[in-house]
């Protein structure tokens, strides 16, 4: 198996006396993608923040292609991980195509990289995520799934060896998220993926192992099959749900099964 590209030990987040992230021990290589799912407040996206070395753990360790994540620089984290969150503050008007270029700022010191080849991989990264048409329009105008879609190139242009993204398929449409998820799942046979997932069945068809968070805690980690089972689920996400095999694609898919009032 590849040497792990991030290492969790016995990572835990607390924030005013609030324990967010709970002792999570993880390791995670290059060539898959995997998702990590569970409800509102689980602790999925201050997970994600730990991983990339966003935030810093209360108590144990990130580590980052062997690099400590509390003692790494910034610039030499952007070289590594490359994220995608859902707090993209950016209401200067900047064009899509410049939003996108952002993402080449951390290869400024490569004096071998030129603008030719920023030009390059900024195209090519607009291309994946179908937003070249949205090069010279203000990234303020778009739609939030145009953001979304524009953000992911941006991450994507930044050519790091490792992608952490945070719910990549907000407001995109049925054609657009499973595009974008069939890419994203194409880049982690290059690279770690790493991406918060609402949406189980997108996870389900695309991710090679599922990360389930509940209460802070990972409470299952594996692939789909041994993930997606109906009372683990129910009792993750206090709703009754069914899993049943998905009649077009060799994975599972998962059914809600009507809400109960537990009154």
């Amino acid at each position: 198996m590849p040497k792990p590209s991030i290492v969790a030990n016995a990572a835990t987040y607390r924030v005013q006396g609030d324990t967010l992230v709970s002792d999570v021990d993880l390791e995670i290589a290059p060539g898959e993608l995997i998702a990590v799912i569970g409800p509102n407040g689980a602790g999925k996206s201050t997970l994600l923040n730990l991983l990339s070395g966003d935030l810093h753990p209360t108590e144990g360790k990130v580590l980052i292609n062997g690099i400590d994540t509390s003692r790494a620089l910034p610039g030499d984290l952007a070289l590594e991980r490359s994220i995608l969150t859902q707090r993209e503050p950016i209401e200067i008007p900047y064009t899509a195509s410049q939003v996108v270029a952002m993402g080449r700022f951390p290869h400024r010191r490569d004096e071998t990289n030129t603008r030719e080849q920023d030009a390059e991989v900024i195209a090519n990264a607009m291309a994946q995520t179908d937003t070249t048409r949205f090069a010279n329009r203000a990234y303020i105008t778009l739609s939030k799934g145009e953001q979304t879609r524009v953000s992911l190139a941006r991450v994507i242009a930044q050519a790091t060896p490792i992608m952490l993204l945070d719910e990549p398929t907000t407001a995109l449409d049925v054609a657009h998220q499973e595009r974008i998820m069939s890419r994203v799942a194409a880049l982690a046979g290059q690279k770690t993926v790493v991406a918060v997932l609402h949406d189980l069945n997108a996870a389900a068809v695309h991710a090679d192992r599922m990360v389930v968070m509940s209460k802070g805690s990972v409470v299952a980690d594996g692939g789909p099959q041994e993930v997606l089972q109906a009372d683990l689920l129910t009792a993750v996400y206090e709703q009754p749900m069914v899993v049943v095999d998905h009649p077009f694609r060799n994975c599972p898919l998962v059914l809600t099964a009507g809400h109960q009032d537990p009154t």
